[in-house]
């Protein structure tokens, strides 16, 4: 019988392993676990965040990049922002259950959760339970700065856009104040833009393609602190009172997918987000808050009736 040498052994032994053959059963795909925890078992989905586009394309994908980071890291699970092309389609996928967790203006959550039932709105920034809207004018217009609802009227005769049709701060409440103060659509010279976002209503009025327009408040101001706004050609004319707006909404289909329990996570992983580390604070600056807070469906009975008065809620 032939002897092998040990060394010789040992030779064959580690070129086995570097070509695999003796190599350990590969490692199960991780899941998570009831508890959220990771467990063996099938490859996790990633977890599909979305938003309502109101802002610059490029703003978002760098929020909502650094967000879903931030979650994936709290949560345990792969994070995905999707994009979408309008309001519409943000409420329509969340619908279908291609966005589990969307950043909802006040009436398209209000839309997205009468369509898909159990769905609840589990956080607010700090800012959105005393939301406004700012009307702005080009300083050319000859509108002057309106000091209550009733000086509206002064709107009137002159062009105007709105935001998205769908926009809470940048549609729904504006056109509310403005039949408030007694002013119909077709007060207006001409119909009523719609310029899809509140970056797009401000240039608009900027450039005087429009005479007026109304958007959400934090844009204006972010835009103004950012040194984006020629102030020698726009103008804030109004702020409106108060009135609750964005809020994060879950699809309950997470809670089958990821464990019970998993909507408690993303909240609590939105309400931990720290202004006193720098990568989080960084996300609450570009969302212009100073933190997270919870909220809950009834937050926004007032969004709904006025959405029916109006006709955006059948």
């Amino acid at each position: 019988m032939v002897k092998v040498h040990h060394s010789l052994l040992a030779g064959l032994c580690e070129l086995a392993l570097l070509l695999g053959a003796c190599s350990p059963e590969p490692a199960a795909d991780l899941a998570p676990s009831a508890d959220g925890a990771a467990a063996s078992g099938d490859e996790v989905e990633p977890l599909s965040v979305g938003a309502i586009p109101d802002q610059d394309p490029e703003e978002l994908q760098r929020l909502y990049g650094k967000l879903s980071d931030y979650l994936s890291q709290q949560l345990g699970v792969p994070v995905a922002y999707q994009p979408v092309t309008d309001y519409a389609a943000a409420v329509t996928a969340f619908k279908v259950g291609d966005l589990d967790l969307v950043w909802f203006g006040g009436l398209t959550g209000v839309q997205a959760r009468l369509q898909v039932e159990g769905a609840t709105a589990i956080a607010q920034r700090d800012i959105d339970e005393q939301f406004h809207s700012v009307f702005i004018a080009n300083t050319a217009s000859g509108i002057d700065e309106i000091n209550d609802i009733s000086g509206l009227t002064a709107l009137k005769g002159h062009t105007f856009t709105f935001g998205s049709e769908s926009s809470t701060s940048g549609r729904l409440m504006p056109q509310y104040f403005l039949q408030q103060a007694g002013l119909a659509l077709s007060d207006f010279k001409g119909e009523p833009g719609f310029s899809g976002s509140h970056d797009a209503t401000l240039k608009l009025v900027e450039a005087g393609t429009y005479d007026a327009g109304a958007l959400n408040e934090q844009v204006w101001l972010s835009r103004l602190e950012a040194g984006e706004v020629d102030q020698s050609r726009v103008k804030e004319i109004w702020r409106t009172p108060a009135y609750y707006d964005y809020h994060w909404v879950v699809n309950p289909a997470v809670e089958a997918e990821y464990g019970e329990g998993f909507t408690e996570k993303i909240q609590a992983a939105l309400l931990q987000l720290d202004p006193s580390d720098p990568e989080q604070a960084e996300i609450l600056s570009l969302f212009g808050a100073e933190k997270f807070i919870e909220t809950e469906n009834q937050n926004y009975e007032q969004i709904e009736a006025i959405g029916r008065e109006i006709g955006k809620i059948k």
